[in-house]
C-alpha cells in the first residue's frame, strides 16, 4: 500500500489521480489533500477520500473550509500548509500537479524529506531543475514524471544504458492553433486557444501548449531529468498525440512509447513505478488509429519554443525569468488583457532585459521570480 498527498487535487491531474486511487484501493490510499481555492471540490473530495489533512492556498477560503467540513481534519493555509502536507510523515508520495512557480519550493520539502515526488509541475525544473535535482541527488529521492512524453522517456530507457542513448524526441500535438497563421493569430481570443485538438487539461497549460511554450518548457525539464544535452533533444510535430515520445539509441534504433491521449497513465504509472498494474484506460489499437503524421515545428508561427532553448542554454536565472514572464502573460491573456502574439512578445522582452545570475540559489532564483512578475503586470497595466 502506497500512501498518497496530492498537491492541486482539485485540477485535472488531481482529479484523475484520485479516481486511479480509489480504482486501486489495495494499492493505494490518501494522506493529504491541498486546492488553490476550490474548496467545493477539496470539500468533496475530503469527503469521499477521508485524508488525514488539507490545506488551501488562500487562507480565507481555508477559514470557510474549516466551518463546512464534517469529517474532522485539519484544515491548513497558505503556502507553509502545503509544504506539511508535502512532507507528512504518513506519505509515501508526493503529486505536485500546482500551477506556476509555486510549485517549485514543494518539490524542494518533499525531495528533502525523502519522498517520492510524482511531478507534474512544470515549473519546478524550469525554474530552478539544477537546484532540485541536485537536492533529489543528495536525499536519494525519487522524482518521477507525470507529463506524458516524460513519462514515455522514461518507459523507454528501462532496461537501456545512460551511455546508449543519444537523442530523445519530444513529440508535439501543435495546440489550438497549429494551423493559424500569424495574421489569424493576432485576432484570436483565450476561448479559441482552449480548444485543444487532443488533451483535455487545465486552461494554463492549454495556452501553453497553444505558444508552444509549453514544449519549451518540456525541452528543459528533459533536459534535467535525463541529463541530456539541449542539442540532442528534438521537437517533432505529431498531431495525433499517439506517440507520447522517443529515444533514439547510438546504434540507430528509435524506441516509442505509444497510447491514445489519457493522463492516467502516466499518472498511474508514476505512483505504481516499477510496477504495472490494470488500468481503466481505452486499450489501444492500430487498426483504430489509422494514421500517423509528422512535421517539422514553424518557428516563425511559434517563437515562444525558440526562446524556451535560448533560455535553458543560458542556464542560471534565465529559465526562471522565462517562466515567470510567461506566466503573467498567460493570465493576462486568459483575462483578454492582451493580444496572443502579446505572450511572446513580453516573454522576449524580460529575457532581453535580464541581467543573468549563472549559479543562483533558491532565494536568488525566488527573488528574479517574483521581480519579473511584477515588472510584467505594469507592463501590461501601463499599454
Amino acid at each position: 500500500m502506497r500512501t498518497i498527498a496530492i498537491l492541486g487535487s482539485t485540477g485535472s491531474i488531481g482529479t484523475q489521480a484520485l479516481d486511479i486511487i480509489s480504482a486501486n484501493p489495495d494499492e493505494f490510499s490518501v494522506a493529504g489533500l491541498t486546492a488553490h481555492s476550490n474548496i467545493g471540490k477539496l470539500k468533496e473530495q475530503i469527503d469521499a477520500f477521508k485524508p488525514k489533512a488539507v490545506a488551501v492556498m488562500e487562507r480565507e477560503k481555508a477559514e470557510v473550509l474549516a466551518e463546512e467540513i464534517d469529517y474532522a481534519v485539519p484544515v491548513l493555509a497558505g503556502l507553509a500548509g502545503i509544504h506539511s502536507i508535502a512532507t507528512m510523515q504518513e506519505t509515501d508520495a508526493v503529486i505536485n500537479s500546482l500551477v506556476g512557480s509555486v510549485g517549485v519550493t514543494p518539490t524542494l520539502k518533499a525531495l528533502d524529506a525523502g519522498k517520492r515526488v510524482c511531478l507534474a509541475n512544470k515549473e519546478t525544473l524550469v525554474a530552478a531543475g539544477d537546484i532540485v535535482m541536485q537536492k533529489a541527488q543528495q536525499r536519494e529521492a525519487e522524482l518521477l514524471p507525470i507529463d506524458s512524453e516524460h513519462s514515455a522517456i522514461f518507459q523507454c530507457m528501462r532496461g537501456v544504458d545512460d551511455g546508449e542513448v543519444r537523442k530523445l524526441i519530444l513529440t508535439c500535438s501543435g495546440g489550438a492553433f497549429r494551423d493559424k497563421s500569424i495574421g489569424e493569430m493576432r485576432s484570436l481570443t483565450a476561448k479559441d486557444a482552449l480548444m485543444h485538438p487532443t488533451w483535455k487539461m487545465g486552461s494554463k497549460i492549454t495556452i501553453d501548449s497553444a505558444t508552444l511554450m509549453n514544449k519549451g518548457f518540456e525541452v528543459i525539464e528533459a533536459h534535467h531529468l535525463f541529463g541530456m544535452a539541449y542539442d540532442a533533444i528534438e521537437v517533432v510535430k505529431h498531431p495525433q498525440s499517439i506517440i507520447h515520445s522517443l529515444i533514439e539509441l547510438n546504434d540507430n534504433a528509435v524506441l516509442a512509447q505509444l497510447g491514445w491521449p489519457d493522463m492516467r497513465i502516466p499518472i498511474q504509472y508514476a505512483l505504481s513505478y516499477p510496477d504495472r498494474i490494470p488500468s481503466s484506460a481505452r486499450p489501444f489499437s492500430l487498426i483504430d488509429v489509422k494514421q500517423l503524421t509528422f512535421g517539422e515545428i514553424d518557428a516563425k508561427r511559434f517563437p515562444c519554443l525558440g526562446y524556451a532553448l535560448l533560455a535553458g542554454k543560458a542556464g542560471g536565472t534565465m529559465p526562471a525569468v522565462l517562466n515567470a514572464a510567461n506566466e503573467v502573460a498567460v493570465h493576462a491573456f486568459l483575462n483578454d488583457e492582451i493580444s496572443f502574439p502579446d505572450i511572446s512578445r513580453m516573454v522576449k522582452e524580460a529575457l532581453d532585459s535580464h541581467t543573468l545570475i549563472r549559479r543562483p540559489d533558491i532565494d536568488e532564483i525566488l527573488e528574479v521570480d517574483m521581480r519579473v512578475k511584477n515588472e510584467v503586470r505594469n507592463t501590461i497595466s501601463e499599454q
